[in-house]
C-alpha cells in the first residue's frame, strides 16, 4: 500500500473514531433528525434540495406509467418502446453532460437541468400522441439521468473530505423523500382520475422549481483546475475505474430484487400473504433510513469500499438462499423467512451503496468527478436495462436454482472488488486533492 494511501486510511479512521465518540445512544427519532444538519450552510441546503426533489420523484413512481396508459391512452407496448428509446438517449448524453459540469461548475449545470425537468413535466401534461410522448420522455430522462451524474460533483464540493459519509446520509434522505412522495401517489392511483394524475405531475413540476430556488443559495463553485496537458476524456483511460464501473454494472440489478423479483416470487412461488410485498418494501425503506448513515459512515476510503462490497456480496448470497427456502413453506413460516431475506438484502444494499460512494468519490480526480460519474452511469444504465430480463426471464423461470444462482452472480463481482480497489489505490496521486478543493474559492 502506498504511503499516501496509508495516510488517507489513517485520517479517515481518526475521523470515524471521533464521530463514534460524539455519537449519542441510538434512537430512531434522533437518527432521522440527524440527517438534517443543525447548522446553516451548504450541507443543509443540499439535504433540503434532495428531500424536495425526491419527494417529487416519489409522486411519479408507479403513477407515471399509469398516466401514459390510462390518461394519454397509449398502449403499454408503445410506452415501453418509448421509454427504452428515451433511456438510450439519456445514456448517450451522460458522459458529455458530466464533462460539461466539470468545465462550467456543478451548481450552474444542475440548476439548468432542474429547469429542463420542469419543462419536461409541462410537456408531459400536454402529450397527445406517441411522438409528443417520445419527445417529452426523452427530455425528462436525459435531464433526470444527468442530474444523477452531476450530483456527485456538487456533493464532493459541498462535503469535502467527508463526502462518502455525507453521501450515505443523502441516500437515507432520498429514501425518506421517496417514501413520503409515495403516499399521495398511492391516493391518486386509487382515485384513478385524470385530474389526480395531472395533479401529481404539477406538484412534481413545482418541486423542481423549488429545488432550483434552494440551490440558488449555494456558493457558485468554480470549476477545479485541470492539468495543462493530457487527454480530455480521462475516465475512459483509467483502467481501475473502468473495471470498477464494469463490476458495478454487473451487481446493479440488486436494486431491483425487492421491487421487481420479490413481488412475483412471493405470489407465484410461496404461500406468504400478498400483503408481505408492501410490508417487505416498507421494512427495506425504514432500515435504510435508520442504518445507512450509522453503517455507511464506517466506509470512508477506497480500500474500505472494496471490503464493504465483499460483505454486501455475502449478504446478497445469504438473502437469495433464504428467500429460496420460503418456497413451499406454510403461510406464517413463509412470511417470516421472506422478512428475514429482506433484512439480509437490505444490509447488503447498505454495504453495497456505501462501497459505491467511497470508491466513486475517491477514485476520480476532483476536477473530473462528473465526467467519471457520467462514464460509470453508462454501465449502470446497462445493468438497469438488463435487470428485467435477468430477474424475470432467467431467475424466476428457473425457480429455486435460479435464485441461488443469482446470489452467486452477485457474490462474484463483490469478491473481486477488494483487489480492484487496491489496484486503484496504487495508481492514485500520492497527494490528496483536498488541497485542490480548498484552493479554489467559492464566490456567491
Amino acid at each position: 500500500m502506498s504511503p499516501g494511501g496509508r495516510i488517507r486510511d489513517r485520517a479517515a479512521s481518526d475521523r470515524y473514531r471521533d464521530r463514534r465518540r460524539s455519537m449519542p445512544r441510538w434512537n430512531p427519532v434522533r437518527v432521522v433528525s440527524s440527517l438534517f444538519p443543525s447548522e446553516p450552510g451548504p450541507k443543509r441546503l443540499y439535504v433540503l434540495a434532495t428531500l424536495i426533489n425526491t419527494f417529487g420523484s416519489g409522486l411519479l413512481i408507479g403513477s407515471l406509467p399509469l398516466y401514459f396508459t390510462r390518461v394519454v391512452d397509449l398502449s403499454a407496448a408503445r410506452v415501453g418502446l418509448g421509454l427504452t428509446i428515451a433511456a438510450t438517449v439519456a445514456l448517450a448524453m451522460a458522459l458529455p453532460l458530466g464533462e460539461l459540469a466539470d468545465r462550467r461548475g456543478p451548481v450552474q449545470v444542475i440548476r439548468a437541468l432542474l429547469l429542463v425537468e420542469a419543462a419536461a413535466m409541462l410537456g408531459i401534461l400536454f402529450i397527445g400522441d406517441f411522438i409528443s410522448f417520445l419527445v417529452a420522455a426523452s427530455v425528462h430522462l436525459v435531464a433526470s439521468n444527468a442530474l444523477g451524474t452531476v450530483e456527485g460533483a456538487l456533493l464532493r464540493r459541498v462535503a469535502g473530505e467527508d463526502a462518502p459519509a455525507f453521501r450515505s446520509s443523502i441516500y437515507a434522505v432520498t429514501n425518506l423523500g421517496l417514501s413520503v412522495g409515495l403516499i399521495p401517489s398511492g391516493i391518486a392511483i386509487q382515485l384513478g382520475t385524470p385530474t389526480a394524475y395531472r395533479t401529481l405531475i404539477v406538484i412534481n413540476l413545482l418541486s423542481f422549481v423549488v429545488t432550483w430556488a434552494v440551490l440558488n443559495k449555494l456558493p457558485r463553485y468554480k470549476p477545479l483546475p485541470k492539468p495543462a496537458t493530457g487527454p480530455r476524456w480521462i475516465a475512459v483511460r483509467d483502467k481501475p475505474y473502468v473495471t470498477f464501473a464494469l463490476l458495478k454494472a454487473a451487481i446493479h440489478p440488486q436494486f431491483y430484487v425487492l421491487t421487481l423479483l420479490l413481488p412475483l416470487w412471493v405470489v407465484d412461488k410461496t404461500n406468504a400473504p400478498r400483503w408481505t410485498i408492501p410490508v417487505s418494501l416498507a421494512i427495506n425503506t425504514v432500515l435504510i433510513i435508520l442504518f445507512q448513515v450509522r453503517l455507511g459512515s464506517r466506509v470512508q476510503t477506497i480500500r474500505q469500499g472494496g471490503l464493504a462490497w465483499r460483505r454486501a456480496g455475502l449478504a446478497f448470497l445469504l438473502s437469495c438462499c433464504v428467500l429460496a427456502f420460503a418456497a413451499g413453506l406454510p403461510s406464517w413460516a413463509a412470511l417470516t423467512v421472506v422478512v428475514a431475506a429482506v433484512a439480509l438484502h437490505t444490509y447488503g444494499e447498505i454495504m453495497h451503496t456505501a462501497g459505491i460512494f467511497s470508491i466513486a468519490l475517491n477514485l476520480p480526480p476532483a476536477h473530473a468527478q462528473a465526467q467519471y460519474d457520467g462514464f460509470s452511469g453508462i454501465f449502470a444504465g446497462t445493468g438497469n436495462a438488463a435487470a428485467p430480463a435477468l430477474l424475470l426471464g432467467v431467475v424466476l423461470s428457473l425457480g429455486v436454482p435460479g435464485l441461488i444462482g443469482l446470489g452467486v452472480f452477485f457474490l462474484l463481482p463483490s469478491l473481486l472488488m477488494p483487489a480492484v480497489t487496491r489496484w486503484g489505490e496504487r495508481t492514485r496521486p500520492q497527494v490528496s486533492e483536498a488541497l485542490d478543493l480548498q484552493a479554489v474559492d467559492a464566490v456567491k
